[in-house]
């Protein structure tokens, strides 16, 4: 071994040292920047040279500086995120709609105000001819329907706020998208397949782990340092492309839905966690269908009460009935079944016409003679020939001729498209046993107008005259004075079919109890999500955090290291010197 070997061995030692010195000093200087991975010099030995018939070492070689990151643990730890930004997200939404749906005041609460609605009746029928009974269920039915609309405004609102949010989510998460694809150009450029550019891979992996608030994304390393990033199997960051993503919001059959989708082809990106994921499907899980169940509601409301009081009598004598609802002159010669009839198929199944009859009435007020004809609805979507179809079915036009056929009554459409019944001069009108609920899908003689939570109302003329309630009721030609209101006072216990064969109340308390169940379950998983992540969090900071106790000790044997590599510098020099004053 040579002097001059020597030399190159303790230059590569001040070397190696010197570049220990400035990786432990970026350590310390990093080690309260967020993200920051800690850095690690790794060093090797030289390939020996030979020295006669021995091989000698050379120094010591610089393998690189690389990241302390364990990959498999820092994907679990972005999992994690999204999984812990997912649950809490879903317990925020969850108690939100929770609290909207149970009213501090019990007396103020939809259970409260129906069973104020049907005790109303309930009393009217124990005294019809008190006219405040009255006016209290006019004004009970105002409450209850107020109530709805404003319940129904309040979680239409909450949606609205999960679309304005699910863009403001979206459009951040783009953003983050577009950076992690140019960080990826920017570090193949960088490290040009050697060496590790840890400022831009940890500016990188800041970068994902806030996207994974939003996404559930799956990382993928390629040997060239790129990141691809894959929601499911979707991919939507390749190499230094990203695809982009947008929100979707359109509206079918009545009904919005909204998706993530990629900007270049429009593909409904699967994402199921991370904020998104919770807004995604609680939009249509807690809110869609906390909406949905509080129009059935409402529908089977209006229509079972409709029946009972189209068929039921005013306590005054009535010339004439005007229906509320409007059809289109296109379709009132179309059968009211006909799928193509969009004046009744867009209607809640509830509130649909079906086979059956009804019987009108006419009373001659100078003699009392009664006169009542049976007027049949044909709704079985079956032809005189027995083939599936609505061809031979029961139209607007139809059932008006029907009417219109029955002496001293007049029955026509107006310009409003409203079936208008009008008894000629000293006759009253009586409508009774309707099996079909074609008259309270017309709103003739009805108690509330509207289909749904969203328009529900009590009628415009019973609110200006309690006096039109109609609470007598004639059943098989028998007469009674409470009828109508006795059996409408009765639903408040009634299983009804549309709501799955429970009360109203009960189809109500079912739905508020399954979102009390779904927040306690929510705030668990948030929990439990929490403890998982913090879990990750402390083993990510325990190998890639800065330690400055530890950097105390790598620094303290870097600079003895380099003393030592000066020192063995220093007597080769003087050797070396001592050498060549014997050449002289």
């Amino acid at each position: 071994m040579s002097l001059s070997s020597a030399f190159q061995i303790g230059r590569s030692a001040l070397s190696a040292s010197q570049l220990g010195i400035q990786v432990t000093g970026n350590n310390v200087a990093n080690a309260a920047t967020p993200g920051y991975s800690r850095q690690v010099l790794s060093l090797g030995p030289t390939q020996e040279g030979r020295f006669g018939t021995s091989l000698v070492g050379r120094g010591v070689d610089v393998l690189g500086v690389r990241r302390q990151v364990d990959n498999a643990l820092q994907q679990r730890l972005w999992s994690s995120i999204s999984s812990e930004s997912r649950d809490s997200s879903d317990l925020s939404l969850l108690a939100t709609v929770e609290t909207s749906l149970r009213a501090l005041d019990e007396n103020n609460s939809l259970p409260a105000r129906l069973n104020s609605f049907f005790s109303s009746w309930s009393n009217l029928a124990d005294q019809p001819s008190v006219a405040g009974n009255r006016s209290l269920v006019v004004q009970s039915g105002r409450q209850a329907a107020a109530y709805m609309r404003d319940l129904r405004t309040s979680l239409t609102g909450q949606r609205d706020q999960i679309d304005q949010t699910l863009a403001s989510n979206v459009n951040r998460a783009n953003d983050l998208l577009g950076q992690v694809a140019a960080l990826n150009t920017q570090i193949v450029v960088t490290e040009g397949g050697q060496g590790n550019a840890g400022s831009l891979r940890d500016q990188r992996d800041a970068i994902v782990t806030e996207l994974a608030k939003y996404l559930d994304v799956t990382p993928i390393e390629q040997s060239n340092g790129n990141l691809d990033l894959l929601v499911g199997s979707t991919p939507i960051v390749l190499a230094g492309q990203s695809r982009g993503i947008e929100l979707r919001i359109r509206t079918i059959n009545g009904a919005t839905e909204a998706a993530v989708v990629a900007k270049d082809n429009k593909e409904v990106i699967p994402i199921t966690g991370g904020q998104v994921g919770s807004l995604l499907t609680q939009r249509t899980e807690l809110v869609g269908d906390t909406i949905t169940r509080l129009d059935e509601v409402a529908s089977a409301l209006i229509a079972r009460v409709n029946r009972l009081h189209s068929q039921s009598s005013p306590s005054t004598p009535q010339t004439s009935f005007t229906g509320t609802r409007s059809i289109r002159t296109s379709d009132q010669g179309l059968a009211m079944n006909d799928p193509l009839n969009q004046s009744f198929a867009n209607l809640p199944s509830a509130l649909r016409p079906t086979s059956g009859s009804f019987v009108v009435t006419l009373r001659n007020s100078a003699t009392g003679a009664l006169q009542s004809t049976t007027i049949n609805v044909d709704l079985d979507g079956i032809t005189s020939t027995f083939t599936p179809g609505t061809a031979d079915d029961t139209t607007v036009t139809s059932l008006t001729s029907s009417i219109n056929a029955i002496g001293n009554l007049t029955a026509t459409v107006n310009a409003s498209g409203q079936l208008q019944l009008t008894a000629d001069t000293g006759y009253d009108i009586t409508l009774s046993d309707d099996t079909s609920g074609v008259l309270a899908n017309l709103g003739v003689n009805t108690f509330f107008t509207g289909s749904t939570a969203e328009d529900i109302a009590v009628r415009t003329e019973l609110s200006q005259d309690p006096n039109l309630l109609a609470t007598g009721r004639t059943t098989g030609g028998n007469p009674s004075a409470n009828g109508g209101a006795l059996g409408i006072a009765q639903l408040k216990s009634t299983p009804i079919s549309e709501l799955g064969g429970v009360t109203f109340n009960d189809s109500w308390d079912q739905a508020v109890q399954s979102i009390a169940v779904r927040t306690s379950a929510a705030r668990t998983n948030a929990g439990a999500a929490k403890v998982v992540r913090e879990n990750l969090d402390a083993q990510r900071s325990s190998l890639s955090g800065v330690s400055l106790d530890e950097e105390a000790i790598n620094l303290l044997n870097s600079q003895r290291h380099y003393q030592a590599s000066a020192r063995f510098i220093t007597v080769v020099d003087e050797l070396t010197q001592t050498l060549l004053s014997l050449v002289r």
